[in-house]
């Protein structure tokens, strides 16, 4: 049985071309056991017609501020109370826009300012990817998530416009399992996690450092799964631009050495440590104290040190969590990944490769999962995705106890 069974979703259709796709929208939804009723702005109404949804979902649809027909009148508030979620597909950069700014200037705008504590609100963005990546649209982005919006998507692919890129709207299946996944039962609650994400900087002098292209995407679309799943979620994080995920307590620090102390300042009530963040190797044995100025020389020669290891320093803890690991290559996956998991000491090493359009700054990966008895192949799709697919592997491989395990070197 879905877990959208009984569930009674409210679509909002904002004036996107990809409005096309909500008829098939409406009926995975109601394939699903949910019921649906549709709002749509007078915008979506030139893409497709209200008729057409009114005979997808079997009641009537609504595009008015101020309905008549309504309890007093007052649309969007029988609407919001109605609902136990609410996704907007496609949500424009208008609609985003709007809704980051608290506008209430239509009866889909106005719902989602009124919308009970309990109502999930969800987004599926679609527009030109040069509009997903201006810098207003970021602002707004990150605006609505730090609120507890939900966003699903967009992903990578051909345009209407005949362009390519990242703006495309995610198609109505992956957005039902979307949805789906935010009603699943709270596999983790009340369970402490401990994630690490993005890259370390290492310093070479005030203005220089050694680091990585890790954008923090993998680590982050992780905190974000655990937390819908209800786990408590620490988030140790080296620099990046995203936002926290909802629901995640987020310590920032830089370097590797930062990262270590805050991992072990709570690691010991933490029932999992998944260590996803690129955490540099190697570092200057000295930090120059002014900027390095360029000289005669046509070389100069930078001293490293190692850097901590963190992923060893917590497995071999006499007490400790389960530990996954990641691993980044690019040859050999499979043997470095599992020497990896036994030079370590490891419950689960996740593999990637990297490079081309995977792994490092991309949306999409592709992950091998690894542990003592067995493996699983996860394919390409969006790290998100590939997020709660990986914890419901872990969720299979801890042990019975809810507690850290107490190992015996």
């Amino acid at each position: 049985m879905s877990a959208l069974s009984g569930k009674r979703i409210l679509l909002g259709i904002s004036g996107g071309i990809a409005a096309y796709k909500t008829p098939e929208l409406v009926r995975r939804l109601r394939d699903a056991g949910a019921t649906v009723r549709v709002v749509m702005t007078q915008a979506a109404t030139a893409f497709i017609t209200p008729l057409t949804l009114q005979a997808t979902s079997a009641n009537p649809v609504h595009t008015a501020l101020l309905d008549h027909a309504a309890e007093a009148g007052m649309g969007h508030i029988e609407l919001s109370r109605w609902a136990d979620a609410v996704l907007v597909a496609p949500a424009t950069a208008d609609l985003m826009a709007r809704l980051a700014v608290g506008m209430a200037d239509d009866l889909l705008t106005t719902l989602c300012l009124c919308l009970p504590t309990r109502t999930l609100l969800c987004l599926a963005p679609a527009m030109n990817h040069v509009m997903w990546a201006a810098g207003a649209t970021v602002a707004n982005r990150d605006t609505l998530l730090t609120r507890g919006i939900h966003l699903f998507g967009p992903t990578h692919g051909k345009q209407a416009c005949g362009e390519t890129g990242l703006g495309r709207m995610e198609e109505p299946i992956q957005l039902v399992a979307a949805l789906e996944r935010l009603f699943v039962p709270k596999l983790f609650a009340g369970q402490q996690f401990l994630i690490t994400a993005g890259p370390t900087r290492e310093a070479i002098d005030p203005v220089r450092f050694l680091s990585n292209r890790s954008s923090g995407k993998m680590g982050y679309a992780i905190a974000a799964a655990a937390s819908a799943l209800g786990a408590e979620v620490t988030l140790v994080s080296g620099p990046t631009n995203l936002p926290t995920p909802q629901g995640a307590s987020r310590i920032n620090v830089v370097s590797a050495k930062e990262m270590r102390d805050a991992v072990l300042d709570v690691v010991n009530d933490c029932r999992v440590f998944i260590a996803c963040a690129a955490v540099a190797d190697y570092r200057p044995v000295a930090t120059a104290p002014q900027k390095i100025k360029k000289k005669g020389e046509q070389a100069m020669t930078l001293v490293l040190e190692r850097t901590e290891d963190i992923l060893a320093t917590v497995s071999g803890l006499p007490r400790r969590p389960f530990v996954v690991g990641f691993a980044a290559e690019t040859e050999n996956l499979e043997t470095n990944a599992l020497d990896k998991l036994q030079g370590k000491g490891l419950d689960m090493v996740v593999a990637n490769w990297v490079g081309g359009d995977l792994g490092f700054e991309s949306d999409d990966n592709a992950l091998q999962v690894y542990w003592a008895e067995g493996q699983q192949i996860l394919p390409r799709a969006s790290k998100l995705d590939l997020a709660y697919a990986l914890l419901e592997i872990i969720a299979n491989r801890l042990p019975a106890n809810g507690s850290p395990q107490l190992i015996t070197h």
